[in-house]
């Protein structure tokens, strides 16, 4: 099993989910964790989680859809702890965003948070690792960036741009010892996943279905590889294809397992 001991790990989304899991995890393995997510009450109750597992762990309410006090936050934690080794993306939101019906706010709120955010941890982390010749980034996309679903523009697009910016800069920095990975992470049953079951979205197949916990063993067994991607499930990694050949059974399958 690899250890983490005497590194210094980000994770945004801390407070549940794929975020918390992996900050857990993490701090299991000897890392140093500071948590970020807007919830303060869910914060305290990990933070006590995280210093059971590494003493120096820890906690900050912030939203990294602001990008400025989130790249303030993340200065602060690299002055504290004279570094940061590890960033993981897992902050996300989504809603409905129909079109007609959707404006351009609904839009840019989706954007701030899902691809703002993940831009401005990654410059505000990236130069230090490069400097220090060390250093990991992951970034948390999803399915949608290669298979949108109707209602769901705002996140497929936030996801999809996540995708590319996150490929473009491991590509940039790969030769410096910094690793940019981003991850697609299948289904899980996170708040988020189960939101969009209740909503009216069937059950996706078990091809794509992942647990918190396999998802998690899945990143901190291969975050710092060569590898760019990290798939939980090989399933959607056909979805381009699928459309480019097969145009008329794709569109009809990707809307039967929409939400309605």
């Amino acid at each position: 099993m690899k250890r983490y001991d005497g590194e210094v790990a980000v994770v945004t989304g801390a407070s549940s989910g794929l975020g918390r899991r992996l900050a857990l995890d993490l701090a299991g393995r000897g890392a140093t964790i500071v948590g970020i997510a807007r919830r303060k009450q869910l914060l305290d109750e990990l933070a006590g989680e995280l210093r059971a597992r590494t003493p120096s762990s820890g906690t900050v309410a912030c939203d990294v859809g602001d990008a400025g006090a989130y790249q303030d936050v993340l200065a602060e934690i690299e002055r504290s702890n004279g570094k940061v080794d590890i960033l993981i993306g897992a902050a996300g939101t989504e809603s409905e965003t129909p079109v007609p019906g959707a404006t351009l706010d609904d839009f840019r709120k989706t954007m701030d948070v899902n691809f703002f955010g993940v831009v401005a941890g990654t410059l505000a982390v990236v130069p230090g690792m490069v400097a220090r010749g060390h250093g990991v980034v992951v970034n948390v996309s999803s399915d949608s960036a290669r298979a949108p679903a109707p209602g769901g523009a705002a996140y497929a697009a936030s996801k999809a741009a996540l995708s590319a910016f996150t490929e473009a800069v491991a590509l940039d920095v790969a030769a410096r010892g910094v690793h940019l990975h981003v991850l697609y992470p299948g289904w899980v049953p996170t708040p988020m996943g189960l939101a969009a079951v209740e909503r009216g979205m069937p059950l996706p197949p078990k091809p794509v279905r992942r647990t918190e916990e396999q998802i998690a063993e899945l990143v901190l067994a291969r975050m710092g590889s060569d590898a760019i991607e990290l798939n939980a499930s090989r399933l959607p990694v056909m979805a381009p294809l699928a459309r480019a050949f097969f145009p008329k059974a794709y569109r009809k399958s990707v809307t039967k397992n929409s939400v309605t």
